[in-house]
């Protein structure tokens, strides 16, 4: 059970302006495991270091802070993956680049999520009961989903993706697959499998979408 009396850290965090104040005491107490439905609005003022009507002064309540904390780290998240393309502009392109590429990226989202793992438990604890952080979560998602379908379109327009792929299906399995995969793996792994995961996600994307070997045409039904 995470402890309710640790000592608050000083220093560097009073130097910090009072909502970055707040925001980084309610990431240090999701990082210890805290529950975000049961954390306390005077818990969170404590742990910064702020009167409970400071907290007031600048979040309306837990829930404009959570998505405050949310923002910061999946604008970093989902930006690594949107610059990611299948098949990058010069040489070498192939498979292996594309395929490594893919991975790497995944390699640095997992990174960035392990840096806010108690955020993230947070978002999917809250997301259950919350319309406001359920809609947020989707929409950050709609947005990789817009640019993954905007990929695969080009891709098969250039002939690299089979044509009897179905771009809207392949986009959200691919993307809102991936996404709960990475927060299982945070959230079940302690790090050590995180090349591994980055890798067998890597390799399912590419081969299994974006480097699909093209199927036998569908035979036309004739009356």
């Amino acid at each position: 059970m995470p402890s309710i009396t640790r000592r608050r850290s000083g220093g560097s965090d009073r130097r910090l302006p009072v909502e970055a104040q707040i925001l980084a005491a309610t990431e240090r107490l999701l990082a210890e495991g805290e529950s975000f439905t049961e954390l306390g609005v005077q818990r969170i003022a404590r742990e910064a270091g702020v009167a409970r009507s400071t907290f007031y002064m600048h979040f309306a309540d837990k829930t404009e802070l959570l998505l405050r904390l949310a923002e910061s780290f999946t604008g970093v998240a989902f930006g690594i993956a949107r610059e990611w393309e299948p098949a990058p502009e010069g040489p070498p392109v192939g498979g292996s680049v594309g395929l490594d590429a893919l991975a790497a990226g995944f390699r640095e989202i997992l990174a960035v999520y392990r840096q806010h793992s108690g955020v993230l438990a947070a978002i999917t604890e809250v997301s259950g009961y919350e319309p406001v952080i359920r809609r947020f979560w989707r929409a950050r998602l709609d947005l990789f989903l817009v640019r993954t379908a905007q990929v695969l379109e080009e891709e098969k327009r250039a002939g690299r993706v089979p044509a009897e792929v179905d771009i809207a299906a392949a986009s959200r399995l691919i993307v809102l697959g991936g996404e709960r995969f990475l927060a299982d793996h945070v959230a079940t792994d302690d790090g050590s499998g995180d090349e591994a995961a980055a890798r067998e996600l890597a390799e399912t994307w590419w081969y299994g979408v974006y480097r699909r070997p093209a199927g036998p045409e569908t035979p036309v039904d004739r009356p």
